[in-house]
Parts: structure tokens; sequence; C-alpha cells
């Protein structure tokens, strides 16, 4: 019988304080997160953008004469622009066609849909209550569409508001992005001791894959969301599309979130072909193509030039975590599941005690 079992039973007291001290522990780190919970999701998107560019920083610094606080400084700067300019070419696209948008709305006001083709109420099961709802929507027109206006107006308010809140927690990203590129290599003693601390050798190397997983996803994912975003929005400008700025950022986003950035630009190609101009159609057509293609070739090489892990356990982690966690989980995925990985296959390799 090991000896703590018998000092416990020979003095119950001993049973009692250690009990206590898990629970005032355990109450004290649960307040802690409860304290830090309105920053832990910036903070958790500064160590998903710091692990994987902190390179760059220290070329950075390095070409700044060694002069850590300049390069963090250039570093929290590019982070900003990285916001303001995608927000301010939004606004100024907007601006640039608002006689467009105008045009539009006037068009969209006068526009009457044909009655129902003679074919649709044929089709079997749906056909007729389409050609009643087709049959509606051309005799009122755009008048349908009045009861859903102040449901749109509430849901745009709201967006706004959530817009707000998003810039407030890029901000606090940024400025603890700040903090980490200070204080970098203490930051990583500190998790190296902690994994070590809790599984000694297998810890500190989970630490280690941890960092490697979020640098070939970032590598994988974001790096190919941006040339999508490049290729696509080229395609766009060179095809003379209105909006091609506000279109290119939603290439990139929906490119982040594993989408992929073709979809967007399917009502652009509709678009083109529909106002005659079948040469810049073709065109963006094949653009499209391209952008589909990157994101299935370029992306598995780079994650696995990120992370010596297989691509299988990093995609499910990717789609689970994006699924299970939001936006944040295409990097939280696959670094739990690299980590539980790697774990269990060194728990299983380990010999088999014959006691």
């Amino acid at each position: 019988m090991p000896d703590s079992v018998v000092a416990m039973k020979e003095n119950p007291g001993d049973l009692t304080r250690i009990v206590l001290a898990v629970l005032f522990l355990g109450g004290l780190i649960g307040a802690s997160f409860w304290i830090l919970r309105p920053f832990l999701g910036a903070l958790i998107w500064a160590v998903m953008i710091v692990i994987p560019t902190w390179p760059f920083m220290l070329r950075a610094q390095k070409r700044l004469g060694g002069r850590r606080w300049a390069a963090v400084a250039l570093m929290s700067l590019v982070l900003l622009l990285l916001l303001i300019a995608p927000l301010f070419a939004a606004i100024g696209a907007i601006l640039s066609h608002a006689d467009d948008i105008a045009a539009w709305a006037q068009h969209a006001r006068e526009l009457k849909l044909p009655p129902p083709p003679s074919w649709l109420a044929g089709v079997p099961l749906v056909g007729e209550r389409a050609a009643r709802a087709w049959q509606s929507a051309a005799t009122q027109g755009l008048e349908a569409l009045a009861p859903y206006v102040g449901d749109l107006t509430r849901w745009f308010v709201a967006k706004i508001g959530s817009l707000g809140a998003l810039v407030v927690q890029f901000l606090l990203t940024v400025i603890a992005a700040a903090v980490l590129y200070l204080q970098g290599e203490a930051a990583a003693d500190v998790a190296l001791r902690f994994g070590a601390r809790l599984a000694g050798e297998h810890g500190a190397a989970a630490v280690r894959l941890s960092a490697q997983a979020i640098r070939g996803v970032a590598l994988g994912v974001v790096v190919t969301a941006l040339l999508q975003a490049i290729v696509g929005g080229v395609g766009l400008l060179v095809a003379g599309v209105p909006f091609a700025a506000v279109l290119t950022a939603l290439i990139f986003l929906l490119a982040v979130a594993q989408i992929g950035g073709a979809p967007v630009l399917i009502a652009p190609v509709v678009w083109l072909y529909w106002t005659g101009a079948t040469g810049w159609g073709t065109f963006l057509l094949v653009v499209a193509l391209v952008t589909a293609t990157i994101d299935n070739v370029l992306r598995p090489i780079l994650i696995r030039k990120g992370a010596d892990l297989p691509l299988l356990l990093i995609f499910v982690g990717v789609i689970g975590g994006l699924v299970a966690f939001g936006l944040i989980g295409i990097f939280v995925g696959p670094v739990v599941l690299a980590v539980a990985y790697t774990l269990l296959g060194a728990w299983l390799a380990k010999p088999i005690s014959s006691s």
C-alpha cells in the first residue's frame, strides 16, 4: 500500500485539507476565467496571430537595428491596416457607386416578373404551388416584399451593432498581440514549463506541436484565402464589376471559413452574361475556376509544410472546429486534435509493463 494512502488513513485531517485546497484552487481558476471572459476571445486570436507571424516580427526587428519596440509597432500597424483598409475600401466603393445604386433601386421598383411558364404547373408535387406563387409575385411585384422591410431594417441595425463589437474585439486583439510580441520568449517559456509540469516531456512536446499546428493551419488556410482573394479581386477589377473591393473581402472571408471564394464570383459571372458582356463573363468564369483550383491544390501542400501531421486530421479539425467554435475554431480544432493524436500515439507506443 502506498505511503500516501497509509498517511491519509492515519491522519484523516490531511484528506480534508487536500480536498479543500483543490476546491479553493478550482474556484480561484474558475473565477479568474469568469473575470477574463470578455478578453479570452481577443487573447486566443492574438496567440493565433503571433505564432505564425513571429518570424516576420524577428526579421523586422533585425532590419530595424534590433529594436523590439519598433518591430512591435510595425506589426501592430499592419494588423490595424488589415481592419481599416478593407473597411474604407468598402465605404469608398459604396460611395463611388451611389448613382448606380440609386439607378438599380429605381429599376428594381419598376421591375415586373413575367407570367409563369406553362410547363411549371406540370412539375410533380410542387408545380402547381410554384406556379401560384410565381403568378402572385408577378401580379403584386415588389409590393409583396413590403412586410419584410421592417424585419430587414431591424436585422441591418443589429448587424451594425455587432460590427461595432467586432471592431472593439479587433482592437483588443491588436493590443494583446503587441504584448505577446514584446514578451514572446517569456510567454513561450511559461507555456513549455506548464506543459512539462502537467505531463513531463510529452507535455512540452504537446506545446511545441500546438505551435506547429497553428502555424500549419495559418499557412494552409489564411495564405490560400489571401491568394484566392487576390486572384478573384484582380479578375473582378479587370472585368469592371462594381463593388470589386467588397466582393474581394467577401471572397477572403468565405475562403477562411472553408466555403471557398468561387461562389462569390457566380453572381458577377451571371450579371456579365445578362448584360451582354459575354467575353468578360467567360474571362471571369475562368478566374472562378482558377480560384476554386487554388483552394483544392495549394492548401494541402501548405498545411503539410507547416505541420507534419496527417492531412485528414488537420482538415477534420478545421471543419469540426469551425462548426463547434465558430471562426476561431479553424485554429482551435486542429490544435486540439493534433495534441490528442500525438499524446495518444505516445501512450500507445509506450511499452507495457510486465508487472
